[in-house]
Order: structure tokens, then sequence, then C-alpha cells
């Protein structure tokens, strides 16, 4: 009995306990719900509206952020924070405009510049060290690989027949290549004058910019000059781009109206056996003479060892299409990454441009002076327009030749007699690049 009335006392306790519980948990919750619609229907519709448009891009533009930071984690200027992003924004579709309107290779500048474009837009950081530009600037460009995978599809996509069928014109992708080393004494010699502050190296990598090969500029940025690298990127892939505009007046203040008529003799035909050994013999004497400039070599050779081989052709097919049409994707994104305000409206950037128009002019003008020193020997007369093909911008410097001869005689095809030059340019650019990197590495 005594047993059983504590069972009942107990019971007790715990019922009321449960129920002071449930009424401080009702009344705390009340409490809450009271709180919350207090907090809500304090808070003005105009304040909400406020800290919307705070978050906006076009605030961040007109107030910009005093804290904001570039991708390398410095302050960033006011100016590139506001006006500085709207000009590059605008510069993007000035490029979208060139690419789409006027044609000037679009499989190259649009990538580009629709990074530019997203790499200014404010607060979202995509081009910083996180974003998605970030990262893919990080694994590919910074570390060469896109580089030397772009040669590999470029190989297998290049014809030396042209080349092979009339040796003579590698002097023409020779000659183009003093764009290069003339820029390099050029900038050195502004250094010595106190113009600019360059050392050896940073302008050894500036120089190959007059190449107009975007990989081969990459490719040595990274070995001499990592910290010009995105600026170097961003100049040789727009003067590859702007093959169309720039060449044309140079080839026709250079050249009479009859020189520019000049027909070239039919080419001869090149049998496999000599497509299958010219690689491996320009590999071989890249390994043993400059074996700096193999990484490039090597991969525009593979390329082209297996398109000529006839065996792989689902390698082949691979690299020819699917493997550098997702490179040049990547590739021209990270390009257009450092189309951010902070990294391209910037003195040091604007010289690296001026530089480079330089460099890629006197190359194309050297290539076709030489056209014209070598008309003035016996034997087939070269039409002097192939000559600007000497540049390595593969195969847009022919088509550009083979487009203005066309325009003073419609039956005058240069195209193929300009590929001559334009693949001895690539070879040529990635031999001056390992020269440069074997003297001043």
């Amino acid at each position: 009995m005594k047993s059983f009335l504590i069972k009942i006392l107990a019971f007790s306790i715990l019922l009321g306990m449960g129920s002071a519980f449930a009424n401080s948990s009702a009344e705390l919750e009340g409490a809450t719900s009271t709180h919350k619609e207090e907090t809500y229907k304090t808070k003005p519709f105009k304040e909400m509206m406020s800290g919307f448009f705070a978050s906006t891009g076009i605030n961040a533009i007109l107030h910009p952020n005093p804290d904001e930071m570039d991708a390398h984690g410095k302050p960033m200027s006011d100016f590139h924070k506001s006006w500085g992003r709207v000009i590059m924004i605008l510069l993007t579709f000035f490029l979208f405009w060139l690419a789409i309107k006027k044609g000037f290779e679009p499989l190259l500048l649009l990538p580009i510049a629709f990074g530019g474009l997203l790499a200014n837009i404010p607060i979202a950081g995509i081009a910083g060290p996180h974003g998605f530009l970030g990262v893919i600037y990080d694994m590919g460009l910074s570390n060469e690989m896109f580089p030397i995978i772009i040669f590999m599809g470029v190989g297998a996509m290049t014809d030396f027949g042209p080349l092979l069928s009339n040796p003579k014109t590698a002097l023409l992708g020779g000659a183009a290549q003093f764009g290069i080393f003339g820029t390099l004494v050029g900038a050195v010699a502004l250094s010595q004058a106190g113009f600019v502050d360059f050392t050896l190296q940073q302008a050894s990598a500036i120089s190959i910019i007059g190449g107009a090969d975007g990989p081969t500029s990459i490719f040595i940025a990274t070995k001499l000059a990592p910290e010009l690298l995105g600026a170097i990127a961003v100049a040789s892939y727009s003067y590859m781009a702007m093959v169309p505009i720039i060449q044309p007046p140079i080839m026709k203040m250079m050249t009479t109206d009859a020189e520019r008529r000049i027909k070239m003799s039919t080419l001869r035909h090149v049998s496999r056996l000599e497509k299958l050994v010219f690689p491996i013999m320009v590999l071989t004497l890249a390994i043993m003479v400059l074996p700096e400039s193999t990484p490039l070599i090597g991969a525009f050779m593979f390329g082209n060892f297996l398109k000529e081989s006839g065996v792989v052709e689902r390698l082949n097919d691979t690299m020819q299409n699917s493997l550098i049409n997702i490179t040049t994707i990547f590739l021209g994104l990270g390009v257009g990454s450092k189309l951010a305000a902070d990294q391209f409206l910037v003195p040091e950037t604007m010289f690296i441009m001026v530089l480079g128009i330089i460099a890629f002019s006197v190359g194309t003008a050297a290539g076709v002076f030489m056209a014209k020193i070598m008309n003035m020997f016996p034997g087939h007369k070269i039409n002097p327009l192939i000559g600007s093909a000497g540049v390595s911008a593969v195969p847009m410097a022919a088509r550009v030749s083979n487009k203005v001869g066309m325009e003073y005689d419609r039956t005058n095809m240069l195209l193929m007699h300009a590929m001559g030059p334009n693949v001895a340019g690539v070879i040529g650019s990635a031999v001056a690049a390992g020269v440069l990197i074997s003297l001043f590495q």
C-alpha cells in the first residue's frame, strides 16, 4: 500500500512538471512568434529594397567597395572598380562585333571576349583564384598545358607538303622572326634609356609576340616572366585575332600592283615517305641543337606524324576536332580572364600591347621584304604577299595572303603557296623561343 502511494505521488509530480514545461514552451513560442512579427512589421519596405540595391552590380560600379581586392589579393583603385570595368565591358562588345559581324577569327575571339566580359562583372569574382575563370587559367595556362595541346592539334591539321615542295619559302618564315629579335633589341634599348623598366627576361618574353603565336608566347612567358603572363597572353592572342586588320595595310604598302599579281608555279607532288620523315627529322634536330624548344616542337611534330601515318585516324580526328576545340574554349576563357580592368588598364600592359603591335608589324614587313629580295635572283618568282604568312598565325596569315592576292586577281590562288612560310613560321617561332630560353633563363 505504501509502495502504491509512492508511485501515485511520483506520477503526479511528473505530470505536473510536463504540464508546466508545455505551458512554458507555448509561452516561449508565442513570445518568439510575436518578436518575429514585430521585427517583420518594423522593417520598412524601403530598407529592404535599399539592401537589395546595395548587392547589385550597378551599385558596385557607382559606389565601389573600398575593401575590394584584385585577383592577387591587392587593393584595387576606384577607377578599376568603376569606370575601368565599364570601359572593358564596352571593349568586349567591340570584340563581339569584330568576331560576329566582321568574321575575324570567331573561334578565338569570341571565347576571349566573353571571358573578358565575365572577368569584369563586379562582386562575383569570376576571375579570382576561386572563380571558374581563375581555375581554368591555373589548370592550363600557368602550367603550359593548353599551349602544348594546341600545338598537337595544329600539327594534326598541318600539311608540310607546300613547304617540302618549295623549300625556299622556309626563308620567308625565318625572316618573319626578325620581328621577335628586333623587338627584343628595341625593348632592351628603351630599358637602358630609362623609358621602361623591363628586365632582359621580360623583354625576351614580350618580343615573342612578334611571331603572332599565342601558345609559344604563353610557353616562354611561363619560363622567363611569369609575372607578365596574363598581359603577354592577352596581347599575343589579340593580335592573332587581328591578323586580318593589321597585315593587309602593311602588305599593300610594301608591294606594287604588279607584284601582287604574280602567279606562282604549281607545287610538285610530295610523297608520303617525305611527309613521314620530315617531322622526325625536325624533332631530331631540335633535340640535338635546341632541346629547350622540344616541348612545343615535339607536340607539333607528334600531331603531324600521327596524321601522316594514316593508321590512327581516330586519334588524328580527335586531335583535329574534339581535343583542340575543347582546349580552345578553355584557353580563350582563360586568356579573357586577364581582360579584367585592374590587370589590363595599367601602364605595363599598355606598353606590352604597343611593343607587341610593333613586333608583329615588323615581322610581317620582314617576310614581305625577304620575298622581294628573293625575286632579285634568277628562278621562279615569289608573290611577296605570301611573305606576310611567315608569322606563325596558322592558317590565319595564309588566308589573309590569299584574300589580298585575290583582290587584284580573282584567279590567283595563293593559299597553298602561303602555307609553306606559314608552317615554317610556326617552327621558327618555337625555335626562337627555345633560343631565348636557353640564353636568358
